[in-house]
C-alpha cells in the first residue's frame, strides 16, 4: 500500500492561521466599513464580486452549473443567509463593537442545536447540553443585561436583536441545507450561494434606499482597504484555506476555528479598533466559548453535512 504523499507543515499552519486570524479580523474591517458605507450596500459590495469570482472560476474549471432546482435552493439560503446573517451584522455593527458581535455570533451553534433538538430530532436534550444552552445564553445576558454591574455598558439593544436573529437565521439555513437540493461540489455550492447573496444584497439596499446619496468619491481609502480586504481575504482567501483544511484535516480540528474567532476579533477591536475590554466582555465571551465548546464536541444521533460558507 502506498504511504500518502508528504504534506510541508508549514501549508496546514498557514491555512489554519488564514481560517484563525484572516476571519477573526473580518469583524474589525466590517466595523471600518460601515463607519462610511451603507451596510447592506458594504455587505453586497463584498459578496457579489466574490461571488462571481468563485462561481466563475468553477465553471472555468469545467464544473457542472446547477440547475434551476439547485439554484433555488441556493437562493433561499442565501436569503437567509446574506441577508438574513450577514445582512443584520453589518447593520448591527454600526452600534455595536466588532468584537463582541463576533461573540454574539458565536451562539450560532447554540441555536443550531436547539434547531436539531426540536426539528431535525437528530439531538436529545440531554443535562450535559441543556447546562451548555443555559451557558451560552448567559453570556449573552452578560453582554446585554443593564442590571449586572460589571463594568462597561450593556451594548445596543438594537444590534442585539440584530446579531441574535443573524444567528438564528444562519441556524435555519443549516438545517435546511440538509433537506434541499444542491451542487455536489462544495465549492459551487458556495459559489452559487455567495453570488445569489450578493444579488439579493444589493436589491435589499435599493430597497432601503442606500444607493440615494452615496457617492463613492467621498469614502476614505481606509473603508476602501477594508472592503478589498473582506473579499480577497475574509472571501476567497479565507474560503479557499478552510476548503483545503477539509480535504487535508479532520473536521473537529477544522472547526476550532470558531473558538479561535472570537477571540481574535475582541483582542484585535481592543488593540486596533479602541474597543473595550472590560469584565463584561470577557466573561461574556467565556461563557459563549465554554457552551460552543461542549455543543460542538457533543455527538449527533447521525452524520450530518455543514454549510460551507463560514467565515464573517
Amino acid at each position: 500500500m502506498e504511504s500518502p504523499p508528504h504534506r510541508p507543515a508549514w501549508k496546514t499552519l498557514l491555512a489554519f492561521g488564514i481560517i484563525y486570524f484572516v476571519w477573526g479580523s473580518t469583524f474589525l474591517f466590517i466595523r471600518i466599513g460601515v463607519r462610511e458605507l451603507p451596510p447592506l450596500l458594504f455587505a453586497a459590495l463584498r459578496f457579489l464580486p466574490a461571488g462571481l469570482v468563485l462561481y466563475g472560476w468553477m465553471i472555468a474549471q469545467g464544473e457542472r452549473a446547477p440547475t434551476l432546482r439547485q439554484w433555488t435552493s441556493a437562493t433561499l439560503l442565501a436569503l437567509l443567509i446574506f441577508v438574513g446573517d450577514y445582512g443584520l451584522l453589518f447593520w448591527a455593527e454600526q452600534h455595536v463593537p466588532s468584537g463582541v458581535a463576533a461573540v454574539m455570533l458565536a451562539t450560532i451553534p447554540l441555536f443550531m442545536a436547539l434547531s436539531e433538538i426540536v426539528l431535525l430530532r437528530t439531538q436529545k436534550l440531554t443535562i450535559r447540553l441543556t447546562l451548555a444552552l443555559l451557558i451560552g445564553l448567559g453570556g449573552v445576558a452578560v453582554l446585554v443585561s443593564h442590571s449586572l454591574v460589571l463594568g462597561g455598558a450593556p451594548i445596543d439593544s438594537r444590534g442585539a436583536i440584530a446579531l441574535i436573529l443573524a444567528s438564528m437565521s444562519w441556524s435555519v439555513a443549516s438545517v435546511l441545507s440538509r433537506k434541499l437540493p444542491l451542487p455536489s461540489s462544495k465549492v459551487m455550492s458556495a459559489g452559487a450561494q455567495m453570488l445569489a447573496g450578493g444579488i439579493l444584497l444589493t436589491i435589499t439596499a435599493a430597497a432601503f434606499g442606500e444607493f440615494r446619496g452615496f457617492h463613492p468619491s467621498a469614502i476614505s481609502g481606509h473603508a476602501w482597504f477594508a472592503l478589498v480586504y473582506l473579499i480577497v481575504f475574509g472571501s476567497l482567501i479565507g474560503f479557499t484555506a478552510y476548503v483545503w483544511l477539509l480535504h487535508h484535516e479532520s473536521p473537529t480540528k477544522v472547526g476550532t476555528y470558531a473558538y479561535v474567532n472570537p477571540v481574535v476579533a475582541v483582542l484585535l477591536g481592543y488593540f486596533f479598533g479602541g474597543e473595550p475590554l472590560g469584565m463584561r466582555t470577557v466573561l461574556g465571551t467565556a461563557f459563549v466559548l465554554v457552551s460552543v465548546l461542549v455543543i460542538t464536541l457533543t455527538p449527533a444521533r447521525k452524520s450530518l453535512p455543514k454549510l460551507v460558507v463560514e467565515d464573517a
